[in-house]
């Protein structure tokens, strides 16, 4: 089928999206243009807004419009407990359990050499400056429970052990192994978390 300029670069723009192929992308866009034009731009306006104004969080990482994201900026939150994910959908997955009060340090990614993701991607040295600058007295390391999870949380461990009265906890395996935490469900993940055990 021959498209527009327009249709055609709208179909191809929208199989950059996750599980969003030729034919999804083609149902969407005509959808889009056959009934749902003030939608449509409503969407694509959002979309530019969160990619000019969403930043990192300059304590965890976390996406946030501001210097520090909400969690971070919380009075209510336990500073004495940090918990390692990921990604930002950890976050969320976790936070929707409503079990977990500390604060977060998000990885953006897990330990992968051949994608050249290294400790400095993954702001090691800046979790490392967080322990020591802040009275952290426990460290969970809730990577996923992949090969690239443990070896991120194995490697996070050894640069933290040396630090004097921090404990260091691995999020216990309620979650299935191969899994994504974001797609885990809340009475699952809590338990993980309830059940961390020493490393």
């Amino acid at each position: 089928m021959k498209f527009s300029l327009a249709l055609g670069e709208l179909v191809e723009a929208l199989q950059i999206l996750p599980g969003v192929g030729p034919k999804s992308a083609q149902r969407i866009a005509l959808n889009l243009l056959e009934r749902n034009r003030d939608q449509g731009l409503y969407l694509a306006s959002k979309i530019e807004s969160a990619m000019t104004r969403v930043t990192h969080c300059s304590q965890c990482r976390n996406y946030t419009e501001e210097t520090l994201c909400v969690i971070c900026a919380s009075k209510t939150r336990n500073e004495s407990l940090l918990c390692v994910v990921e990604t930002p959908s950890d976050v969320m997955a976790i936070e929707q359990t409503g079990s977990f009060t500390g604060l977060y340090f998000v990885l953006m990614g897990h330990l992968s050499p051949l994608d050249g993701v290294g400790p400095e991607q993954l702001g090691i040295s800046q979790l490392k400056e967080t322990v020591e600058q802040r009275s952290v007295s426990e460290i969970i390391l809730a990577t996923n429970p992949t090969v690239e999870g443990e070896a991120t949380a194995h490697y996070i461990a050894e640069q933290l052990s040396s630090q004097d009265g921090l404990k260091l906890t691995r999020i216990a395996y309620g979650v299935a192994m191969g899994g994504e935490l974001e797609y885990t469900d809340d009475n699952t993940l809590a338990r993980a978390l309830e059940g961390r055990r020493a490393l």
